[in-house]
């Protein structure tokens, strides 16, 4: 039987046969397994039709499901739902009888500004919080997830927007950790990579390789290896948290065609997004929250006004506005000029200028090389060639702190990793980057600081105000917020942000916008990266589009619109430049 299943894993388009010995030594040896009734269904199974585990089925070059439906999956039938769910954390009621009904095979949408409760409702969900009070009611039966591990065996998967990969490990190993497939103890390495091979094909991006260590992966790959992670176990109910944030244009459309494939197959997911095209687009249902509660329940995702959405999500009507461009070209003299600057398999002989008092916008997709242009500029990766000049003077390649002494701030694109210090009050992060200025004798004037930090806080509306609170303890919207509001007690000339507004809901964006603008009319420049190209065109008064590493159009703004800017940028690719 051995030799047979060896020879059938080498034929291409067949399926993999396995010993009954085999089948049940895996079975045991996976994390969280249940025992013999288990077996049997999957043994009954394993005779009749294709196993629901995706690692065996062998890649074809047919088109085939992603996974196989749930046994006891029922379109339409209520999967979860839930009753007056109530979470309190100190001084905060994050979850205030929230409600909500998914069902099998459809895109559950849901919205809510930030600090709107979400990401609590996905951890009581994922099992990293228990609900104080009310009902969690999974697939029939009450539940109570007592941990993560015990959420995911019952079927429900989290893909969160910030990712909790692992970057000391490769592709595969992130994809099963914690559920590795072993035999007689030991993991059984070459077939998890097999099985990741398929998962990711089935993905879309089978150039992954299974080995690659995760930290050489972009933003948008790791995304990747976050779904397939998702996908290897036998998930009923798949949350996504803001999927698209970190996928280029051309990668948006390969999302939706999975989840879509997954809804047919009687998968449920949860979808959260701040686009509003996207819910249309892909959603069923749509649920709001705000401030904890459940403002609506259930209302079609494609025939809702935006208007009606956005009014429950805010209490007020507030659209994506971005502030009024000067009559005049208030612009002043150059501020900023990069001359043939060069990074090997990233970018090469870049060129641009950047005004005082200009908010310049690069267009183009993840792997484009804008993010690793701005972090050049910045002094975070060291040039190959080229120079970057700040008021006529060379900065020196490769010094973040040269260039925050010439008056160079930056919000990069991984507010989390590259930006924070979560477990810091909020008026320590604010002064981060003037922190001298509050020290004295060897004593730091915490008083001052604070004072300091409030002011910024309240100039940015930023939500709860007090600034004693651990960072990490705000919402995503609001965690950028106070990376901005860290360079507005500074002196700083140049403001480089990489996606300002990646997962930031509609109120917050429009109160970001104005605070961009508002920089601009006081002096500063700033150099900003979005994938949304509507974002970059309303907010910037020049527009540079970035394609594989190359600057292909410069134009204003307002010359430009949001088609011609797509046919420029859509050769690029995800994968094109990562590191082997």
């Amino acid at each position: 039987m051995t030799e047979r299943t060896e020879r059938s894993e080498g034929r291409e388009g067949m399926p993999i046969r396995h010993s009954m010995t085999e089948r049940t030594e895996r079975s045991e040896g996976r994390e969280g397994m249940p025992d013999q009734p288990r077996m049997t269904e999957r043994t009954e199974r394993s005779e009749g039709m294709p196993s629901m585990q995706p690692e065996e089925v062998e890649v074809s070059t047919e088109e085939e499901p992603l996974v196989e439906a749930p046994a006891d999956a029922v379109a339409g039938e209520v999967v979860l739902r839930l009753t007056d769910v109530v979470k309190t954390f100190p001084g905060v009621r994050a979850l205030d009888g929230v409600q909500l009904e998914v069902r099998a095979g459809e895109v559950h949408c849901l919205l809510g500004q930030n600090g709107a409760g979400k990401s609590t409702l996905i951890k009581v969900l994922a099992g990293v919080h228990r609900p104080d009070s009310g009902e969690v009611v999974w697939r029939g039966e009450p539940a109570a997830f007592a941990d993560p591990q015990a959420a995911m065996r019952a079927g429900i998967a989290t893909i969160y927007q910030e990712l909790d990969l692992v970057d000391d490990l490769s592709v595969a190993e992130n994809a099963f950790l914690g559920h590795e497939p072993r035999r007689l103890g030991f993991v059984r390495r070459g077939q998890m990579a097999r099985r990741t091979r398929q998962i990711l094909a089935r993905l879309g991006h089978p150039e992954i390789p299974p080995g690659r260590l995760v930290r050489h992966l972009p933003a948008a790959g790791k995304q990747i290896v976050s779904m397939a992670r998702a996908l290897s176990h036998e998930a009923r109910l798949i949350i996504m948290d803001e999927p698209s944030a970190v996928l280029a244009h051309d990668e948006v459309g390969n999302l939706f065609r999975i989840i879509r494939e997954l809804t047919a197959q009687g998968i449920a997911v949860i979808y959260i997004s701040h686009r509003m095209e996207e819910i249309r687009e892909i959603g069923d249902r749509v649920t709001v929250l705000k401030d904890g509660r459940t403002t609506a329940a259930s209302l079609p995702a494609r025939d809702t006004p935006t208007r009606d959405l956005v009014a429950r999500m805010t209490g007020r009507t507030i659209e994506y506005v971005f502030p009024r461009r000067p009559a005049d070209d208030g612009a002043g003299a150059e501020l900023l000029r990069v001359d043939g600057l060069t990074r090997h398999g990233e970018f090469a002989d870049v060129s641009l200028g950047v005004r005082a008092g200009e908010i310049v916008g690069i267009a183009g997709l993840v792997g484009s090389g804008r993010s690793e242009l701005l972090e050049t500029i910045f002094g975070a990766r060291r040039a190959h060639a080229g120079t970057v000049r700040l008021d006529g003077k060379a900065l020196r390649p490769g010094s973040v702190g040269a260039a925050v002494r010439a008056g160079m701030g930056m919000a990069p694109e991984e507010r989390k990793s590259q930006a924070l210090l979560l477990g810091e009050p909020i008026y320590r992060n604010v002064t981060l980057a003037t922190f001298g200025r509050y020290a004295r004798l060897g004593f730091t004037d915490t008083g001052r600081e604070r004072a300091e930090a409030d002011r910024v806080a309240a100039s940015l509306e930023l939500r709860p105000r007090d600034v004693r609170r651990p960072v990490r303890t705000l919402s995503g919207g609001n965690q950028q917020k106070v990376v901005v509001g860290r360079w507005l007690l500074g002196d700083t000339r140049l403001l480089l942000l990489d996606e300002p507004t990646r997962g930031v809901d509609v109120g917050a964006r429009a109160e970001l916008y104005q605070v961009i603008r508002d920089l601009a009319a006081r002096g500063v420049g700033v150099l900003l990266v979005s994938s949304e190209v509507p974002e970059v065109l309303g907010l910037a008064d020049r527009v540079l589009v970035m394609r594989e590493g190359r600057v292909v159009r410069e134009a204003p703004a307002g010359e430009l619109d949001e088609n011609t800017v797509l046919d420029l940028v859509m050769a690029g690719s995800l994968m094109e430049g990562a590191p082997a």
